[in-house]
């Protein structure tokens, strides 16, 4: 999938290391049991909902639900267990942390604006998770403070980034910089890297699913 990404996309070939080290420190999160936290801004903030999107749903395929789950709901709900079983598609957790708009004015408020991420990193968080901090520039404070906790929490971080990596760079166990600088340049590069670590991601963890979400 990385040599049809760069295909599509020649420009982005700097990024296939970095790209699979990502896939791979990903994979080892959820074959943990771990989950993936999200941060980013502006529309980078949008692309952190995206991911979430990708991950806990069915993206390429349904996924439909292992043998175990399906009793499971049989057993709890015999009535309702095929409609539950047929309408539930298999999950990688992740958590985008942009989501939560009374948590993060309150923390901005009562506490500091850069704070927004590292707090819910620092609630959520848990040794074995991931977090992606997508930041074109690289320098965002408040994706660089939650960066600074879930290193401190034995998280491990992966970046997606602009071509310089900013200040964040040297936080991340991995961190994938596209070879731009202007902000919209970044983010049209951005999403066919993550569609593409997503669609690795499922292959690998639902490589029997059937047909297209």
């Amino acid at each position: 999938m990385i040599r049809a990404l760069i295909a599509r996309y020649p420009d982005l070939e700097p990024c296939a290391e970095d790209l699979a080290r990502a896939h791979d420190l990903l994979h080892a999160t959820f074959a943990g049991s771990g989950k993936l936290l999200v941060c980013g801004n502006g529309g980078s903030a949008a692309d952190a909902e995206h991911v979430v999107g990708e991950l806990m749903k069915g993206f390429h395929s349904r996924r439909p639900l292992p043998a175990e789950a399906r009793a499971a709901l049989a057993a709890a709900a015999p009535q309702e267990a095929d409609y539950l079983a047929e309408h539930l598609q298999g999950a990688l957790p992740a958590i985008s942390l942009v989501g939560h708009p009374s948590l993060a004015t309150a923390i901005a408020n009562d506490v500091a604006p850069d704070m927004v991420f590292a707090q819910q990193v620092y609630g959520l968080g848990r040794p074995g998770d991931a977090l992606l901090c997508i930041s074109t520039s690289g320098d965002s404070r408040n994706v660089l403070r939650a960066a600074q906790v879930a290193r401190a929490g034995g998280l491990r971080v992966v970046g997606l980034t602009g071509s310089g990596g900013g200040r964040l760079a040297p936080w991340c166990d991995v961190c994938v910089r596209v070879p731009f600088v202007e902000v919209s340049q970044v983010q049209e590069r951005h999403l066919p890297v993550y569609h593409t670590l997503c669609r690795m991601l499922e292959s690998a963890f639902f490589a029997d699913s059937r047909g297209p979400a």
